[in-house]
């Protein structure tokens, strides 16, 4: 069964996207059928450029990105403001259809988990649709152990004991950037804590491989995606 892995978090502009492009770089590196999905943007589509980039042409950028609004807010009020209207059983069919061609579909969200992405429905209605596996990506600055748990509390159960979480390294790390991480292992143990260096190129830094692939070890524990 093709296992799906969605990319949430707890703003937005967290971070989901490097953390998605570095996931897909590392599959397709490990040989891997790998599709990346931004189903929804909105105010852009730079999110949905740099997975088209990561994924090397494997899918067009309207089957990366079918819905994208003008208004920099969150999509469903961005679609609203274009009298568009995007429905769940919509969004669960371009995951569905990716499922049918390749091995791991990435799927990332927009803004934080319980953001409006359409009719009635957010990420955490996507998540527990389709029984993916959650990265809860969330800024490592003072605050960020709250974000985490908050993000986790909201999420179904079943899909909370599987969520990993990646804390981001802010431009200006704070104090606690140095410990909340173990914090929040304390709280979750050291195998579902992240933490991702702040880097220029994310995609092709040695530290950031390790990184993505030691999450995929915790994502995927058989042998193999």
């Amino acid at each position: 069964m093709t296992r799906v892995v969605f990319v949430t978090g707890s703003d937005t502009g967290v971070g989901k996207t490097v953390v998605t492009t570095l996931l897909t770089c590392q599959l397709r590196q490990q040989g891997c059928r790998v599709a990346a999905l931004k189903p929804l943007c909105s105010g852009g589509r730079s999110d949905a450029l740099a997975l088209h980039a990561a994924l090397g042409g494997a899918l067009s950028l309207d089957e990366i990105n079918p819905w994208h609004f003008r208004a920099p807010l969150a999509p469903a009020l961005a679609a609203r403001r274009e009298h568009r209207r995007v429905l769940p059983a919509a969004v669960l069919a371009q995951v569905n259809q990716a499922q049918a061609r390749f091995d791991v579909v990435l799927v990332e969200g927009a803004g934080g988990l319980l953001s409006p992405l359409g009719v009635g429905f957010n990420a955490r209605d996507l998540i527990a649709k389709l029984r993916a596996t959650p990265v809860v990506v969330v800024p490592n600055r003072l605050g960020a152990v709250n974000q985490a748990l908050l993000v986790l509390a909201a999420l179904p159960r079943a899909a909370a004991r599987r969520a990993q979480v990646v804390l981001v390294t802010q431009s200006r790390p704070d104090a606690s950037a140095r410990s909340n991480a173990a914090l929040l292992a304390e709280h979750l143990g050291r195998d579902r804590v992240h933490r991702l260096p702040r880097l220029r190129n994310p995609a092709q830094a040695a530290s950031a491989r390790r990184i993505a692939a030691g999450l995929l070890r915790q994502l995927f524990p058989c042998p193999g995606p």
